[in-house]
């Protein structure tokens, strides 16, 4: 059942993904005309964790690219949290919530992730532990599994990077900038009257 859920899991993203840009496109904020500066204040917010979460992942990327299961990743990121990835992710998730420039979608994304994603960290952290053994048990015992302990950041002078994979982490990475321009022409378009709004929320 776990390795299941980490084998369709970019498969279960985009079918949920689709689904949420269905709502979104057929909803509005209650704050675009009630409230100018709510309304800023959330988009900004959004904008700031999606920029986090990008740097983010692309930083999570330039350690693990090409070393996936190859090779256990302790240092930069890594060094952190066991799944910064995930964490970046669930902040560019939360940011293209605010960028929705309502509560409701924030809220519904953070419980979406919390429901979905500890199962796909607990398949990884099997399939890790049958393949690294006493190497991974050690670093479950020094590391948090999701939230960051910035006191224990390690950094090597100098690494090896795929740039080929990397290239391609990147382009993953950038979803959530492209999400927020996604956004911003949906709203473009519903201000222009093309498109309808089927729900006001808050």
């Amino acid at each position: 059942m776990l390795l299941n859920i980490e084998k369709y899991r970019i498969l279960i993203s985009r079918i949920v993904a689709v689904f949420v840009l269905f709502f979104i496109a057929a909803t509005k904020s209650r704050w675009e005309t009630d409230n100018d500066m709510l309304s800023f204040i959330l988009l900004f917010i959004g904008i700031v964790l999606v920029g986090v979460a990008s740097l983010g992942r692309m930083w999570c990327s330039l350690y693990i690219a090409g070393y996936k299961d190859k090779q256990l990743i302790t240092k930069g990121p890594y060094s952190m949290c066991r799944n910064p990835l995930y964490f970046f992710s669930m902040l560019g998730a939360l940011g293209i919530g605010f960028c929705t420039e309502t509560l409701i979608f924030p809220i519904l994304f953070i419980i979406l992730f919390s429901c979905y994603y500890p199962f796909v960290i607990k398949s990884e952290e099997k399939r890790l532990r049958s393949l690294f053994g006493a190497v991974f048990e050690k670093y479950t015992r020094n590391v948090p599994a999701f939230f960051p302990d910035i006191s224990i950041f390690e950094e090597p002078e100098t690494y090896m990077v795929n740039p080929g994979i990397y290239r391609v982490h990147i382009f993953s990475a950038l979803w959530f900038v492209w999400s927020v321009g996604i956004l911003e022409v949906l709203e473009g378009v519903r201000k222009s009257g093309l498109i309808d709004a089927l729900w006001t929320i808050y």
